[in-house]
Parts: structure tokens; C-alpha cells; sequence
């Protein structure tokens, strides 16, 4: 069956429509199709992964679940760094044992690199220390033009696109080069389903979304998001809990407070931060799925919204979907 994914913009409505989805979606729903077992949600969403952190994430409390079954949803500490390529493998391993089941998938989540990695064709390679602290060593020595120099005889394509300032990038990509003997850009992800798959992107009017934000973020004040961040933050980062490793930290909500708690701004200027930077993030999400051809758009604010969404099930189903097209695209919010 082909796996349903639901991206877009935070403050969209990404989860209420999935779990719309799997309950139409299953047996004994609106459009259970070929499944023969209750169809499944798979996070996309890489804060989501993080135990404890589910008011600032809009986590979906397990008695709003509907019964649902749900994966990779609390499966790190916040102390933990996320890999994109661990969640490739596992949440690839929850697709396969959905579909073992007979059941369809759900994706849901607006962060644009883990949907990626776990929809299309994304190899992820290993790393060498000894490699790249050679390398960097020569960065410092010789310069970094001399390297990416030698990247541009190496691999045009990853030298014009990373350019020569960014030595991080430089050295990582002659390390990937040296490890794998490929060119860099062989690498990188192509808009190519691993298995077949249609998304389904909500976009929202910006006027509406920047509302939508406000009243999200007014709801996780008075959900208690402060007690939330300062119970995981540890004491040094202003907090009494076991503390928020670099990944955690820098999430929506949590990054804010912990600049608060260092002396970088009142309570009051932080909660305006969160607003002003999740209407950020939101626009951020959409350049990133904006740029996908094979994303089929619905307004989030339609009142036949799931009936819109299943219609591209249907339709998907069928493979009756018009192909993409060749050139690109770019769409913004409202659009």
C-alpha cells in the first residue's frame, strides 16, 4: 500500500488530519482501501523523538490517540543528540512492520530532512576521525581555497554549491569522497520514493497561519511549558532537571527559555521569541516542501479537508496523480 504523508508548516493541523486519516484509512473507515489492520502513524518530526518534550513540540497526548498506534514518538532522551541516519533505520523498520501488518502508514512531521530521509532515496555515509582531522589540519596549514580547490577537480557540482568559504562543508565532503570513492554529490538525497508513497502538504493563508501561531503558543504557555523546559533543563542551564543536549536545546519553545534563564532577556520577550520564531520556522517549512513537485497541496482551513485528502489517497491509489514536472518549483505560503 502506498505510505500517506502528511507535511507542511507547524500550526497547519499536520496531526489532527493524520489521525483523520488513519481512522478513514483502516478498516471499518471512510476508505480503508486494501488495508486489512488499523492503519499506523510514523513521527516525522525531530523533536518528537525527544521524551519529555511534549508540550513545546505539540506532542499529541495519548489519550487524544484515538486508539492509534503510534511510532517514533518518545525514543530519546533530551540529552541525546537525533541522527537523521538512526531514524532513517528505525523508522524505516516501523514502514516495514506496518506493512507487514497489513496496515497502511501515516506519516506525519514538517521536518523536511527526516521526511526525506525516510521517504526517498538518501544514502547516509560513515564518517572517518582520523580522515577528517587530516583534512582539517590541512584546512588550517594550507588554506581552505587549496582544498576546495581540490574539491572542484573532484566533484564540480559539490565545489560550486558549497563554496569556498564554508570549511566545515569543504572537508566533509572530501572526507565523504575519501571514504566512499564516489563524488560527494552522489550522496545527497534525490526526490526518488524508496517505496511508493504521495504527500500531502498543508499550506495556510499567512495572515491566518501568524494567527494560528499566536494562539499555539498562548496554548503551551498555559499548558505549562515553562514548568516543562525548566524540569528538563539541568541546573546550569537554569533548570532542576537531568539537562538538554545541543539538539533539544535548540528547539522552538526550549531555546527561548533557556536564553531567558542566561540572562538574555525577560520571561515576557521570550514568549514573544517563541511566537517571532515559530512563525519563522513555519516559512522555513514551507521553502523546504515548497520546493517538492510531488507534494499535492490542500488548504488547511478547507471545512472538507479530509475529504480532499483522501481524494489524493484515492487517487494515489489509482495512480491516477499527474506526474510532476521536470522543471522546479517554488511555492510560498497561501500560494
Amino acid at each position: 500500500m502506498i505510505v500517506v504523508a502528511v507535511v507542511g508548516p507547524t500550526a497547519t493541523g499536520k496531526s489532527d488530519l493524520a489521525l483523520d486519516l488513519a481512522c478513514a484509512l483502516s478498516p471499518g473507515g471512510a476508505q480503508p482501501g486494501e488495508a486489512t489492520a488499523p492503519a499506523e502513524v510514523v513521527n516525522a518530526d525531530a523533536f518528537q523523538l525527544y521524551r519529555g518534550m511534549d508540550v513545546g513540540t505539540a506532542k499529541v497526548p495519548p489519550a487524544e490517540r484515538r486508539g492509534v498506534t503510534h511510532h517514533q514518538l518518545d525514543v530519546l532522551d533530551p540529552a541525546e543528540d537525533a541522527s537523521v541516519a538512526r531514524y532513517q533505520s528505525e523508522a524505516r523498520a516501523d514502514l516495514d512492520a506496518v506493512a507487514a501488518r497489513g496496515a497502511r502508514a501515516v506519516v506525519v512531521g514538517g521536518s523536511g530532512l527526516y521526511v526525506r530521509a525516510l521517504l526517498d532515496r538518501m544514502d547516509f555515509p560513515g564518517t572517518d576521525p582520523q580522515v577528517r582531522e587530516r583534512l582539517a589540519a590541512r584546512a588550517e596549514a594550507e588554506g581552505r581555497r587549496v582544498l576546495h580547490a581540490e574539491l572542484a577537480r573532484l566533484d564540480p557540482q559539490a565545489a560550486t554549491s558549497i563554496g569556498p568559504s564554508n570549511t566545515r562543508r569543504i572537508v566533509r565532503a572530501l572526507e565523504v569522497i575519501e571514504i566512499t570513492g564516489r563524488p560527494y554529490t552522489a550522496n545527497l538525497p534525490r526526490q526518488e520514493y524508496v517505496r511508493p508513497a504521495v504527500q500531502l502538504g498543508l499550506d495556510c493563508d499567512r495572515d491566518a497561519l501568524d494567527a494560528r501561531v499566536g494562539v499555539r503558543v498562548e496554548r503551551m504557555w498555559a499548558g505549562g511549558l515553562v514548568d516543562e523546559v525548566r524540569g528538563l533543563a539541568s541546573p546550569a542551564q537554569g533548570g532542576d532537571g537531568p539537562g538538554l543536549g545541543a539538539t533539544a536545546a535548540r528547539a522552538v519553545g526550549y531555546a527561548e527559555l533557556l536564553a531567558c534563564w542566561r540572562g538574555e532577556s525577560t520571561l515576557d520577550e521570550a514568549r514573544a521569541a517563541v511566537v517571532a520564531n515559530t512563525r519563522r520556522l513555519a516559512r522555513k517549512q514551507m521553502g523546504w516542501f515548497g520546493r517538492d513537485p510531488r507534494v499535492q497541496w490542500l488548504d488547511a482551513a478547507s471545512p472538507t479537508l479530509l475529504d480532499d485528502a483522501l481524494a489524493v489517497v484515492r487517487a494515489a491509489d489509482d495512480d491516477r496523480l499527474p506526474r510532476p514536472g521536470a522543471g522546479p518549483v517554488r511555492r510560498s505560503l497561501g500560494s
